[in-house]
């Protein structure tokens, strides 16, 4: 490090005041001028590495339907319960207060790194006291001296030649950036995740009440069987049989117990909350969730998901480091100077003649540094390699999830149908199944079959009920639906 420039003096108020300021102003000067030079590469967004169109995308989708950014999650989901348990989570949710709070580190982070595009300039004040040998003939060789100081300082202020600082200042403000996305794609995960853990739960609670149901039938025909074989009229096999239906019902009931109880912990801690004071339930078949929703083009997804444009800052962030880190090859130069008054005694500290000022240049030019810049140099040009092919992935990533739900939606629908109908099928077989039995043309190993089948049948239903809903939220989910929020609540608290 060189010094080439560096000196301080003593004069009058009237001949150091023009000399400092147009010193000041002239390296303020050349800094606006030289802040056009930027050593960070143009930055190409990378093409989408998939294909021009969804598979199935005109499979199901109204005519004139919203997209699903422009349809608001409660004109999605129409369920008072569940519009007021979105609302809940928005508010109270851990992950989604965490992420509002990074976002705000952020800021401080992009504020801190903002600050070095400017000059710090301070107020300084002194006083020295010290006793020192003197020099002046004929006077004790020790005396004791005061000396006083007050003035403004600028302390090594960077002129940012080659675009440094403010390479630094873009990735800060990219990350800033990148940071606010994501808590978008984690509210639009949330609000998914819980309309699906609340479906989930529903869903558990139909089967339930199918299994509590279906256990009550069987134990009102078990005892019938019961009375048949203690007057002879029946086997024990007969017997044994219409045991194990109501035992498998029992089973099942207590499984579905656990899982509705589980399923209802997963949508407290989505929620943040207990869940009190909510409205009536619905059953899945009343639900109205919006299923029509036309998944537009691929290209689309770059604008409307924020994770992908959250990948893209980090892009934006990384290719800025490759200037900051290019610019460590060229000079730096710093400023630093000071303007006041000083004086040996505190009465005479602003009489004529007491200003001082200093004003100090560095120059610090890299001649031998071990390959430190050149190896920061390429970590910044992995990194944004890096950042590229994960831009890439959360392309893929967001493509796929479309994809996926496109193909879902053309036939969940039909499996819908099909499933009713082969419902309506099993009872059909379970009532001509106990009418044979009852004319004594069919054994009971008939009537439990159609009973254990009917039953099976009716849990499927419920199922693909669910799948039907989840794909449809899924299909929101992945076309960045779920940002807008009104503030006004749904319900009382």
């Amino acid at each position: 490090m060189s010094d080439f420039s560096g000196f301080s003096t003593v004069g009058s108020k009237a001949a150091f005041r023009p000399g400092i300021a147009a010193l000041l102003t002239a390296g303020l000067l050349t800094t606006g001028l030289l802040s056009g030079c930027s050593l960070t590469p143009q930055l190409l967004r990378p093409a989408a590495p998939v294909a021009d169109s969804f598979p199935n995308a005109a499979a199901n989708t109204d005519a004139g339907a919203k997209r699903a950014l422009d349809t608001d999650w409660r004109e999605f989901f129409t369920d008072p319960r569940l519009q007021a348990l979105i609302d809940a989570a928005l508010t109270d949710n851990r992950d989604l207060r965490s992420a509002a709070l990074r976002i705000e580190e952020a800021r401080a982070l992009y504020d801190i790194q903002s600050a070095d595009l400017l000059p710090t300039i301070g107020v300084t004040a002194g006083a020295t006291r010290a006793r020192v040998l003197s020099t002046q003939p004929g006077a004790s060789k020790r005396v004791v001296g005061s000396s006083y100081q007050v003035g403004l300082s600028l302390s090594s202020f960077e002129l940012d030649f080659f675009g440094r600082v403010r390479s630094l200042n873009e990735a800060a403000l990219a990350q800033y950036l990148a940071t606010g996305e994501a808590r978008q794609a984690v509210q639009i995960s949330l609000v998914a995740a819980v309309a699906q853990a609340y479906l989930t739960e529903r869903s558990y609670a139909e089967q339930l009440a199918l299994a509590q149901s279906t256990v009550d039938g069987r134990q009102k025909a078990y005892d019938l069987a019961r009375q048949r074989f203690d007057v002879g009229a029946s086997s024990a096999l007969d017997l044994r049989l219409s045991e194990t239906l109501i035992l498998s019902a029992r089973v099942a009931a207590t499984t579905l117990v656990r899982q509705q109880a589980q399923a209802r912990n997963a949508l407290t801690l989505l929620v943040g909350r207990p869940l009190t004071d909510l409205p009536p339930t619905q059953t899945l078949s009343s639900e109205k969730i919006v299923t029509g929703i036309p998944p537009g083009l691929p290209s689309d997804l770059l604008t409307n998901r924020p994770d992908i444009r959250a990948a893209e800052q980090r892009l934006r962030s990384a290719n800025a480091n490759i200037g900051a880190a290019r610019a460590a090859f060229f000079p730096r130069i710093s400023l630093t100077a000071a303007l006041g008054t000083a004086s040996p005694a505190l009465s005479g500290l602003f009489d004529a003649g007491s200003g001082t000022w200093s004003f100090g240049p560095q120059l610090l030019l890299p001649i031998f540094d071990a390959g430190r810049n050149r190896a920061n140099l390429t970590l910044a040009e992995v990194r944004t390699n890096l950042a590229v092919a994960d831009y890439e992935k959360t392309i893929q990533v967001a493509f796929r999830e479309v994809a996926d739900a496109l193909v879902a939606r053309g036939t969940l629908e039909e499996q819908i149908v099909a499933q009713q109908a082969f419902l309506d099928a099993q009872a059909d077989r379970l009532r001509l199944a106990d009418l044979r039995y009852q004319n004594g043309v069919a054994s009971s190993l008939d009537v439990l079959d159609a009973q254990r089948d009917l039953f099976a049948a009716r849990q499927s239903l419920v199922q693909t009920r669910l799948l039907r809903l989840t794909n449809a939220i899924d299909l929101y989910r992945s076309l960045g639906g779920g940002i807008n929020a009104p503030s006004a609540p749904v319900a009382a608290r």
